[in-house]
């Protein structure tokens, strides 16, 4: 276990009694584990363990502030200053989007867990997500699921976030750059489907490559009139619940881009349905 200075520790008990008042001792056991199994590298500089605490505590803290532990847990876990560029990492843990080059950003802490609550991973899951960045989003979702299969256009940003994937251990992350209206047919089905980029509908590939009883989390709409939207499949068809307004980046058109899918794997290839990928 990490030993913290005494300004940490501190903070850190302001932080556990706000956690067991808003939300229970179970949850503050889950929260916790996921602030003390950073990565080694994260850990090591305690400006970033406490720039980190403080997040989760804002995301616990704000008016429609998160719940689940499972989702605090991993968001205390991922070391956000190692997905954006270094010249910002001073900013890493406030709530706002930061630039990560090609005109693209890595949205803010609260978007990340907020729709990641949303869509309820569960640990048996194997999720696709479209638009894969920074790789901020992927590495949530893989302290919380099975799989993550993650797509981007950029064939810079993929190669980018899978090295750093790659480089704190997501072994169970798959990530290509491609077109992800196609998504990833050969991977198909998915048990969740999350979409960080604004389609004006839902694409139908991904609305068939989404599992029977599944979940997907996609922002729809014109650049300057989107919503985030969950839909949820049941005999085929979406039932479809509005979330709230929200502003993403345009997906690009449909077969946009040059890109050569499969290109920048974390691991090599990609399991099939029954493999494991520890």
């Amino acid at each position: 276990m990490a030993i913290f200075p005494l300004e940490t520790r501190q903070f850190h008990k302001q932080f556990m009694k706000m956690l067991i008042m808003r939300c229970g001792m179970t949850l503050i056991l889950l929260a916790l584990a996921g602030l003390m199994s950073c990565p080694s590298s994260a850990m090591a500089d305690d400006s970033f363990v406490m720039a980190r605490q403080r997040m989760v505590y804002d995301l616990v803290h704000c008016r429609e502030g998160i719940t689940n532990a499972r989702v605090l847990a991993a968001m205390g876990s991922v070391p956000r200053h190692e997905f954006v560029p270094v010249h910002l990492r001073s900013q890493a843990y406030l709530n706002r989007p930061l630039p990560i080059g090609h005109g693209q950003p890595i949205s803010e802490p609260y978007v990340v867990a907020f729709m990641t609550e949303k869509l309820a991973p569960q640990p048996t899951d194997r999720v696709l997500e479209i638009g894969t960045g920074s790789g901020y989003q992927a590495a949530v979702l893989a302290e919380l699921t099975s799989e993550v299969y993650t797509i981007e256009i950029i064939n810079d940003l993929a190669s980018r976030a899978a090295a750093t994937l790659q480089r704190f251990g997501y072994t169970n992350v798959y990530a290509r750059a491609g077109d992800g209206y196609q998504g990833w047919p050969e991977a198909a089905p998915f048990d969740a489907i999350i979409v960080t980029c604004s389609p004006e509908n839902v694409p139908q590939p991904l609305i068939d490559q989404l599992k029977e009883g599944g979940r997907m989390i996609i922002p729809v709409g014109p650049f300057n009139h989107q919503e985030l939207v969950l839909l949820h499949k049941h005999d085929g068809k979406l039932d479809r619940q509005g979330v709230l307004p929200i502003h993403f980046v345009p997906m690009p058109a449909r077969g946009g881009g040059q890109v050569q899918p499969g290109d920048c794997p974390v691991t090599e290839g990609f399991p099939s349905h029954g493999d494991s990928v520890a």
